[in-house]
């Protein structure tokens, strides 16, 4: 009986055992999906929703807005310039000698004709004494002269005397009268080197630092001199602009009588003084393809100083009523330049504008935005199209924060 048994349970083992490593497979494949793909929330109902809320586009995100607005737009040609003086003199000695004396502080104000420096006067003084004696010893030759002459005329006329001896003497005078004239030169030339030991301003301005002390000897061409006087007011600013800007330059120029000119500092933060075109060059440099301009400015508060470097902003004229946005609400991207636009349901829109002239902190714009639509100033930086925005007005918090307004700018 036992050998009859045994052969029945043989052909179910392999079965079983098929059926349980199924099973098993069956369980360790779930366990693997179901921790590799965990359940998505778009299967319930309003899941959707709910992961909006996750990628946090329920909450609003604060921003500052400003109006589009139609408005004038001053064009303006921006170009870097160099503070050049209407006079920059050296002073020189005019004549050799020791420097007795400097008559000026370093960096004061001086006129023309003020005394600057004294060399010393002795030995041209003697020279002028001794130019003056030679021409009184032959002013008194050609006096001696003049009366021999009257006289031999005389005894001429009474035929006492040949007339080779009048016409010898008449030839003595005018030589007499020509070493006058050459001892007077002599004078005025002694009298003018004397006067060159007093070294005077030759023009107004502010005076340098000094190059010689007193007690060296200076020369009259010496490279350097004594000092330079530099003329503040008025003062002229040189700069170089693009030759394609060169239509525009004179299309202003022949529209005004003088265009405007301002000049700033090197940020561009401080402006330091208004001025007007006065010229061009005559020519363009062929290196760089740029046109050279002279611009003049009053300075009367010195605000210009020689050789300093200045932004020049020229004034080509102005667009009438142009549709313009603050600079800060223009963005730009790999597709170009956009602003975001508002809606009033606070919607946000990315919308493409071509951004055109800058005129302090508008810019003249071309796209399908209108006067009076809200663009965001402040707080683009998590925007994107399609999002809801919280308009914040200047000074009021927003969700317990204040948001980074930017001086100047509109709600």
């Amino acid at each position: 009986m036992g050998s009859s048994a045994a052969p029945p349970l043989r052909p179910r083992h392999p079965v079983r055992t098929a059926l349980i490593a199924a099973v098993l497979a069956g369980l360790i494949g779930g366990v693997w999906y179901w921790s590799d793909h965990p359940a998505q929330p778009s299967a319930a109902p309003g899941a959707e929703k709910k992961g909006r809320k996750g990628a946090g586009n329920s909450h609003p995100q604060p921003v500052s807005v400003a109006a589009a607005r139609k408005t004038d737009i001053r064009v303006w040609l921006n170009a870097l310039g160099t503070v050049t003086p209407v006079d920059l003199v050296t002073v020189h000695a005019k004549v050799d000698g020791t420097l007795l004396s400097v008559n000026f502080r370093e960096g004061q104000m001086v006129r023309a004709g003020e005394l600057l420096a004294r060399i010393d006067p002795r030995p041209f003084q003697i020279q002028l004494d001794q130019a003056s004696g030679q021409l009184q010893r032959d002013s008194a030759l050609l006096d001696n002269a003049r009366i021999d002459l009257a006289r031999y005329r005389q005894l001429l006329a009474k035929d006492a005397i040949a007339s080779q001896q009048v016409d010898t003497q008449d030839a003595l005078v005018r030589q007499y009268q020509g070493t006058v004239e050459t001892d007077r030169s002599q004078v005025d030339n002694a009298r003018l080197q004397l006067e060159w030991t007093r070294v005077v301003a030759p023009s107004s301005g502010r005076i340098g630092l000094r190059q010689i002390d007193p007690g060296n000897q200076v020369h009259a061409n010496d490279a350097n001199g004594l000092a330079s006087i530099a003329r503040l007011q008025p003062t002229t600013v040189l700069f170089a602009v693009p030759e394609a800007n060169l239509a525009a330059i004179h299309r202003g120029a022949s529209a005004h009588d003088a265009l405007h000119v301002e000049a700033w500092d090197r940020e561009q933060k401080n402006h330091l003084a208004d001025g007007q075109l006065l010229t061009t060059d005559n020519q363009i440099d062929t290196a760089t393809g740029t046109l050279r301009i002279r611009a003049g400015f009053a300075n009367r508060d010195n605000a210009l100083f020689p050789n300093q470097f200045v932004n020049i902003r020229l004034l080509l004229g102005t667009l009438p009523q142009v549709l313009a946005v603050p600079a800060a609400a223009i963005q730009r991207g790999e597709q170009g330049s956009f602003v975001y636009r508002v809606n009033a349901d606070g919607i946000v829109a990315r919308v493409a504008v071509v951004p055109g002239a800058q005129d302090g902190d508008w810019v003249a714009i071309e796209g399908t935005i209108e006067a009076g639509d809200r663009v965001v100033i402040d707080g683009t930086d998590k925007l994107r199209d399609g999002a809801r925005a919280e308009i914040i007005v200047p000074g009021s918090p927003a969700r317990g924060r204040k948001p980074a307004i930017r001086s100047g700018q509109q709600s």
